[in-house]
């Protein structure tokens, strides 16, 4: 099995229209077109689904060295708006990894580059072991 197989049974982020583009160690990337689905009352994209967004991007990331991660904490700050048509990207990078635990941080930007939000996280690392290997 691929690491892109193992995230494809992400039935949320699926259902949610989340494709992940890019898995290595420390690092995930993964996109969203937003649609009539991802909107607010509003009509803008809920913050639901970008959080959705980004925290695909952090497993990816976070279970890219071979161990189930679990988020112990994470946050989000939200700076630019985005609607129907926009793709957004999720890019998650290590900043600190040890035995059971990291921290990441995942950018949000849209198709032009900006920046949308700002993700932060701290996984625990469990000893299951992925069926999956880079």
């Amino acid at each position: 099995m691929t690491a892109k197989d193992f995230f494809k049974d992400d039935r949320f982020a699926a259902q949610a229209g989340i494709t992940l583009l890019e898995i290595r160690p420390g690092y995930g990337k993964v996109m969203m077109v937003v649609t009539e689905q991802h909107l607010n009352a509003g009509n803008t994209t809920q913050g639901g689904a970008i959080f959705t967004l980004a925290d695909l991007a952090l497993a990816a990331a976070a279970n890219s060295h071979g161990n189930l991660a679990l988020s112990l904490t994470s946050s989000i700050n939200f700076f630019r708006t985005s609607g129907p048509g926009d793709t957004l990207y999720a890019e998650a990078t290590e900043r600190f990894i040890h035995k059971r635990t990291g921290h990441y941080h995942v950018d949000v930007t849209n198709q032009n580059g900006e920046l949308i939000a700002d993700f932060e996280a701290t996984m625990y690392r469990k000893d299951n072991k992925l069926p999956f290997s880079l």
